[in-house]
């Protein structure tokens, strides 16, 4: 019995979690834990300057520090593994957990750093989605501050993009 009263606030927080971070191909259009906007930003035809889509920041990752891809506002960018490179499988409530990073301005995507990669922008479901090196990027509804990862590893399939992402 005891053992059960401790499996509890797991259980709970499990469940919380799946509620939160649902995601996939689902074309259903009901709404998600978090209710949240796709993340846009303007871009410019120059390679450095304010205007820059994505910028790299440095978090703590699994213990460790470093470099990750971060949207214009610092708010940490993640790829989906079942994303593939010319479809992307969130949409819909899933997109309003991880609003996609999406371009709305002119131009060709930019970075404020010199990235190893590749930055394209493709049409999607989403919109104007960007990628870097064939992966779309979004942010996490979870992330309520720049640096943070709660997204990180959720379920196995979301994880912090960085800039030798391949």
């Amino acid at each position: 019995m005891m053992y059960l009263k401790r499996a509890y606030p797991a259980i709970i927080v499990l469940f919380i979690m799946m509620a939160l971070a649902a995601c996939g191909g689902s074309t259903s259009s009901g709404g998600g834990g978090y209710n949240s906007t796709p993340a846009t930003a303007t871009t410019s035809n120059s390679s450095s300057g304010s205007n820059a889509l994505i910028k790299t920041s440095t978090a703590t990752i699994d213990g460790k520090s470093e470099t990750i891809l971060t949207d214009a506002k610092g708010k940490t960018l993640y790829y989906f593994t079942p994303d593939t490179a010319t479809t992307t499988a969130c949409t819909s409530s899933c997109a309003q957990n991880w609003p996609p990073l999406l371009e709305t301005g002119s131009g060709t995507s930019t970075s404020a750093t010199t990235l190893p990669g590749k930055l394209s922008t493709q049409t999607t479901t989403n919109g104007n989605q960007i990628e870097y090196n064939g992966h779309f990027l979004y942010t996490f509804a979870g992330d309520s501050n720049p640096g943070q990862t709660n997204g990180n590893k959720l379920f196995g399939k979301w994880f912090v993009a960085t800039p030798n992402l391949k």
